[in-house]
């Protein structure tokens, strides 16, 4: 006598389960990718608006730059003089901008302490090493 019941096997729940946890990822990553499209649009649109104002910050400069000439022609100074006046004026400042991102750029050093907490992980993955709840001792904390 055979026994016909519509409980499930535990093979196929298992294969439902797989399958409704493919289902979800694949929601997931539908969700994510049309969220993500939505944010680089608005994203791009920013950049764009960004290098446009920057364009036109560089024509004011110029034309600054300019005017200040004019202005300096003014008091009664030959053009030329000027012009160079304006000129020495963004070369000291371009200068000191530059020293000061030397003296930034000098300061600039490795991740001492994520490099030591790195180089002890191995160590830390073997067989044998402390449980997982322990902490793994960095340089900072010494």
């Amino acid at each position: 006598m055979t026994k016909t019941t519509d409980d499930p096997t535990i093979g196929r729940l298992v294969a439902d389960v797989t399958r409704d946890l493919s289902s979800i990822v694949q929601h997931e990553i539908a969700l994510a990718k049309s969220e993500l499209r939505v944010s680089v649009k608005a994203g791009g649109i920013g950049v764009a608006l960004v290098a446009v104002a920057a364009f036109l910050l560089l024509l004011v400069l110029i034309l600054a730059s300019i005017t200040v000439a004019y202005f300096l022609t003014m008091t009664g100074l030959h053009p030329a003089w000027a012009f160079l006046i304006v000129t020495a004026f963004y070369l000291l400042l371009a200068v000191v901008l530059v020293l000061v991102a030397w003296t930034r750029f000098k300061k600039v050093r490795a991740p001492e302490n994520t490099i030591g907490t790195v180089r002890q992980l191995p160590g830390a993955l073997k067989p044998g090493s402390p449980s997982p709840g322990t902490r793994v001792k960095t340089a900072a904390r010494g």
